[in-house]
């Protein structure tokens, strides 16, 4: 059984490779567009995946400035109120 087995995967792989190996020349002709397009799509798929990737690696920075930057509007926030209801304030006389 085993012996068949291994006989039958070699000739298997024999006969894929040797279809593989003779290929012939095929009647086709695949003008420029063909190509402009081809790359044309590459590019957009290659752009897309940088995109998404750089997104991905650039969230947390995000996240970190705009905690940071809540952080200093709290803080100046409570400065100014303290500082503006500390001193009395004066009004002008008509």
């Amino acid at each position: 059984m085993k012996q068949n087995m291994k006989l039958l995967s070699i000739s298997t792989a024999t006969i894929a490779a040797a279809t593989l190996l003779t290929a012939l020349p095929a009647q086709a002709y695949v003008g420029p567009g063909a190509g402009l397009s081809l790359l044309s799509a590459l590019w957009a798929v290659l752009a897309a995946v940088f995109v998404a990737v750089g997104f991905v690696l650039l969230w947390p920075i995000r996240k970190m400035m705009r905690k940071r930057k809540r952080a200093q509007q709290n803080t100046t926030g409570t400065n100014t109120a303290s500082t503006t209801h500390s001193a009395p304030s004066e009004q002008p006389k008509a």
